[in-house]
């Protein structure tokens, strides 16, 4: 007979992170399903349980409407974004263009500017009225109606491709394109194919693992958009999942908490059904593309090479100089885009903004709340990955599912589950508004990505170090701080970066949990962006700018930080 081992610690910390995990990530989004079918039309208060929410929600035609048109958003920019991303990717990786890393490191720019911040840019380019160049083009060609006006499905699917749509791929497939293995390719060229046929015939067709992890990890987060739309789409009323959300709650009155709910909940499952295939790819062993016989090697392009070269550079422009140079330039017109205006240029609107207690204010938040973020999220997940690659404890499995089982739950989606969990628990209705609850929303956003990072740089590391300070007589904990957090020390400052920037731009999940004293600078200039106020569009960039200059200086600063901690070359 096998004798169980003793219930030890490791027992109760995974007891610990399981019902904390769970009680933050799983529970919220069971209140919700359970909700969708309270048609007492209180938060907190007496049940009555019917199918009338879910009838009503398919009833009416905005709910499906919203479906429909989230689909069609996702579908358009992500059938432009990923092949255009794979051609950007395999160049920087796979061909000696010019700069390659520094271009690389262009696109992770582009991916830490917030959404807001590229939107408020481009509207301020080209909003139908006064929108740079759309101003331009009417004097230049006598045009009697807008180029191209912002605020329609091609100007919101825009916003998406200038967001961080097609950063965010190149991100994740330079990598892979640079591990794939020379010697593939070259086996083609010696069969008599050219470039192109090569790269049809093996390049893509050896890429297609790491091509389809890219797309389901975006297929999951296609609810989760929410300040493009709520800027762009809310003035000419076309809504997605979750700026409908975000309508029936606070937009209308009394509040529709039974459609918001069956809402949640139709998409809900929705996710759960993508979530089971997304995790199937990633979790398969056919990604290998380093090999004993493994060899480096590019692929020169020609005379193409130099086009290819400007034309990332214009891309990386349009990503990231663009927007940002625009929010200035138009922080300092007395309307942007009026040049005719009399005067031209002012200061009024620093002014406002600088002269604003609200801001300030907000300004405080943001900092508290990315700050915590930035250092809690990188110390609690890099011990989290440690104990599922590490230890032996029961539970891991069914931590590591809990995690992955958020994955595809949208922001504002876990806002609202939070938003019922806080108001329906003794005890815990004090946590509405404040910054604490705020700071446990955006720390959980980042946990799969951070996790999954620091699981995979425990995975490369061996045993014998840890075994070593075992026989010493040091426990996990002293282990962990003495010896494995100077080895990944600068993963977690790229994490902090990467997490700091989450909590400064973060919209979705917030929104529904904060009060006017908790307001942060992404909530205020998304409040900005869609009032209609002479001069709010031009304080919205300022604020943005705020931000940009506070991820930015981290991102020096942090970068500078990385190279003084973690193990020297002697």
């Amino acid at each position: 007979m096998v004798k169980k081992p003793p219930i030890g610690m490791g027992h109760f910390i995974m007891s610990l992170l399981i019902l904390f995990f769970s009680f933050y990530i799983i529970y919220p989004v069971i209140l919700i399903f359970i909700q969708s079918f309270n048609v007492a039309g209180h938060i907190v208060g007496t049940y009555e349980f019917s199918f009338a929410n879910w009838i009503a929600a398919f009833k009416e035609p905005d709910v499906l409407e919203s479906l429909y048109n989230t689909v069609l958003v996702f579908v358009c920019y992500t059938s432009i974004s990923f092949p255009l991303a794979v051609i950007i990717a395999w160049v920087l990786a796979r061909t000696p263009i010019p700069f390659s890393r520094s271009l690389e490191f262009m696109f992770w720019v582009s991916f830490m500017l917030p959404a807001l911040t590229t939107t408020i840019g481009w509207s301020l380019l080209l909003d139908p009225y006064f929108g740079f160049i759309n101003v331009w083009a009417k004097n230049l060609f006598s045009l009697k109606g807008p180029m191209f006006d912002i605020y329609s499905v091609e100007g919101i699917v825009f916003a998406h491709l200038m967001g961080n749509a097609l950063s965010q791929k190149v991100m994740l497939l330079t990598p892979a394109f640079r591990n794939m293995n020379a010697t593939l390719e070259e086996a083609g060229r010696v069969s008599g194919a050219g470039r192109i046929r090569t790269m049809i015939r093996i390049t893509l067709p050896v890429m297609i693992p790491a091509m389809v992890v890219v797309f389901m990890l975006n297929l999951v987060r296609m609810f989760n958009t929410f300040e493009i739309e709520q800027i762009l789409g809310t003035p000419i009323r076309f809504f997605v999942y979750s700026t409908q959300l975000f309508d029936y709650i606070r937009e209308v009155e009394p509040p529709a908490y039974g459609e918001a709910t069956a809402l949640a909940s139709l998409t809900l499952l929705i996710i759960l059904m993508i979530i089971p295939v997304q995790r199937w790819l990633m979790s398969r062993r056919q990604y290998t593309t380093i090999s004993g016989d493994y060899k480096p090697g590019l692929v020169h392009m020609g005379a193409a090479q130099k086009p290819a070269f400007w034309l990332i550079c214009f891309m990386v422009a349009l990503l990231t100089i663009v927007p940002v140079l625009t929010l200035l330039g138009g922080s300092f017109m007395t309307r942007a885009g009026f040049f005719q205006a009399t005067p031209t240029y002012t200061l009024s609107h620093w002014q406002t903004v600088l002269t604003d207690p609200i801001f300030f204010r907000a300004f405080q938040t943001t900092i508290t709340l990315s700050m915590a973020t930035a250092i809690i999220s990188p110390l609690l997940f890099s011990m989290v990955a440690y104990i599922l690659v590490r230890r032996r404890w029961p539970g891991k499995a069914l931590l590591d599912t809990i995690f992955w089982a958020s994955a595809g739950i949208p922001g504002i989606l876990s806002g609202l589950g939070l938003l019922w969990v806080i108001t329906g628990t003794a005890g815990l209705s004090w946590l509405y508004g404040t910054i604490w609850i705020l700071i446990i929303v955006v720390i959980l956003q980042g946990k799969l990505t951070s996790i999954q990072m620091f699981k995979s740089i425990f995975l490369q590391m061996g045993d014998d170090m840890e075994e070593a300070a075992r026989v010493a007589g040091a426990g996990w904990f002293y282990t962990y701080f003495r010896i494995w957090l100077p080895l990944i020390a600068p993963t977690m400052v790229l994490m902090g970066i990467l997490n700091f920037v989450i909590a400064a731009g973060s919209t979705g999940s917030v929104i529904l949990l904060a009060s006017r004293d908790t307001v942060t600078l992404s909530l205020l200039a998304l409040e900005y962006m869609t009032t209609s106020t002479g001069g709010a569009r031009e304080v919205a960039g300022i604020i943005s700018l705020f931000i940009v200059a506070m991820t930015a200086g981290l991102a020096l600063i942090a970068r500078w930080f990385g190279f003084q901690v973690g193990v020297k070359d002697r």
